[in-house]
């Protein structure tokens, strides 16, 4: 018998997509603004218009064919999407210098890679007038490895020396790069008023207004929260398992009335997991698909990050815990605990993913998050 419920939220309850956009637009400030590459070919602005949005999105994944297979390989984390996709296009720029300047592009990319060196080699790139970019190959050269979940950040190694013929091991989630990734989208997510609060400093490019409050509701809110409270009605624990930072889950929750169904000490956030991650680098990465998130949620966040990761699994009361996300990366997670699984198909690939939630053996598949109502009937 169920007891406890601990929810994904982008995909299950609100919906992903200012969340790429947010994404795209990241990689896109990297590869084209000033402060950073300053490829020539697109105007930058921290004030895009919708129509520019649309563009760049549909640009950076290729019709979001790079998304797909992103997330296909169990990647949750819209931190480490940028990574990757910023990474590949830096290294393939980098191909393209590697004939006249060797010896430069192989101290880059062996080292720690910041905003100067960015600038550095932007200045690089036009003085050769090297700006081509190929999104799109991106799933091409992914494609050619079997690399899952966070392996696929450390694949950014083996691409560069297979387009760069250098040795490197630079390319991680704990490189100055991937911070830089991390900072810079929650500016574009968050916006010039908030950002300071999640990363302790102001924007470092000014004008970004955020998009937080653009959050789109995947189920109407005042239906969604009457089920969660018969759901509380009935005994059950709901907790929240997502890969958003604090801010991004409490305010947007807050505001369509639903924060409050959810206990506290069980609603744990990607901000909980940067600091377990900071706590104990020799566990990183503790992202989704691990399921630190979830344990966590589980035992409450009063319980030590030692004593979560170290806490036995699987469980030995997998049916009395339910996990409901929209993506392989939380079916795995539910997986390595041991208990149940409800897969929403309201995530990126939609009704699409079906077909692969069946054949992963998802224990239920709900059209939307409504209809968990059904399963306690």
């Amino acid at each position: 018998m169920i007891k406890t419920i601990l929810f994904d939220v982008d995909g299950v309850m609100l919906s992903e997509e200012r969340y790429f956009d947010a994404s795209a637009l990241t990689v896109w400030e990297l590869l084209h603004s000033p402060r950073y590459l300053g490829l020539a070919g697109d105007q930058f602005t921290p004030s895009p218009d919708e129509t520019v949005i649309r563009r760049v999105r549909q640009t950076v994944f290729a019709n979001d064919d790079v998304l797909n297979f992103i997330k296909s390989r169990g990647i949750n984390s819209n931190w480490d999407m940028v990574y990757l996709t910023f990474s590949y296009q830096l290294i393939r720029l980098c191909q393209q210098l590697q004939s006249t300047m060797p010896e430069q592009v192989s101290q880059l990319l062996r080292g720690q890679i910041n905003q100067p060196q960015l600038r550095q080699l932007g200045q690089w790139l036009h003085e050769a007038g090297c700006t081509s970019l190929d999104y799109a190959a991106f799933s091409t050269d992914f494609g050619k490895g079997h690399a899952q979940k966070s392996e696929l950040l450390l694949y950014l190694n083996h691409i560069v020396k297979e387009c760069c013929a250098v040795e490197t091991d630079s390319f991680s989630r704990n490189s100055e790069l991937w911070k830089l990734c991390q900072e810079t989208f929650q500016e574009w997510y968050l916006g010039d008023e908030r950002v300071a609060e999640s990363i302790g400093r102001p924007t470092a490019q000014p004008g970004k207004r955020g998009f937080l409050k653009d959050e789109i509701p995947i189920v109407e809110p005042d239906k969604l929260r009457q089920i969660l409270l018969s759901l509380k009605e009935k005994g059950l624990s709901l907790g929240i398992g997502t890969g958003r930072p604090t801010i991004e889950t409490h305010v947007p929750l807050a505001e369509l009335g639903l924060l409050d169904l959810f206990e506290q000490e069980r609603i744990v956030t990607a901000s909980h997991v940067l600091a377990a991650e900071n706590a104990h680098p020799d566990q990183a990465p503790l992202a989704k698909p691990h399921p630190f998130c979830y344990v966590k949620g589980l035992l409450g966040l009063e319980t030590n990050d030692r004593d979560v990761l170290s806490y036995p699994l699987p469980i030995s009361n997998g049916n009395e815990v339910l996990i409901v996300g929209d993506s392989l990366a939380d079916l795995l997670a539910a997986r390595a605990i041991g208990c149940r699984f409800a897969a929403t198909l309201t995530g990126l690939s939609g009704q699409a993913a079906r077909t692969k939630f069946e054949q992963e053996q998802a224990d239920y598949i709900l059209n939307d998050v409504s209809e968990i109502a059904s399963l306690f009937n």
